[in-house]
């Protein structure tokens, strides 16, 4: 399943959409400032529950910041959890 990236000038969002291009998995944040984004919210359909998508998306916004040297607080209850699960995200996660 492939994940793509949305970013506008403040916000964005890194998704998966199914066969008539409607996002059915998505991971939203916006920018604070400069060098910090926050994540908002992740949202994954139920017929996609269980297979990890939403960890994959927060996965992408990991990568996505290490690109480009920024700092995460991850405000949504689930990217909290598996920023406190996964101890290699450390770098980028703005405590």
């Amino acid at each position: 399943m492939e994940i793509k990236h949305e970013h506008l000038a403040t916000k964005g969002d890194f998704f998966v959409l199914d066969d008539t291009d409607r996002k059915i998995a998505v991971m939203t944040y916006i920018m604070v400032n400069e060098k910090t984004m926050l994540i908002e919210h992740t949202i994954v359909e139920q017929q996609l529950e269980g297979q990890g998508i939403g960890r994959k998306l927060v996965e992408a916004g990991v990568k996505y910041a290490r690109e480009n040297d920024l700092k995460i607080i991850p405000q949504c209850p689930y990217a909290n959890s598996v920023f406190k699960k996964t101890p290699e995200y450390a770098d980028v996660w703005q405590k």
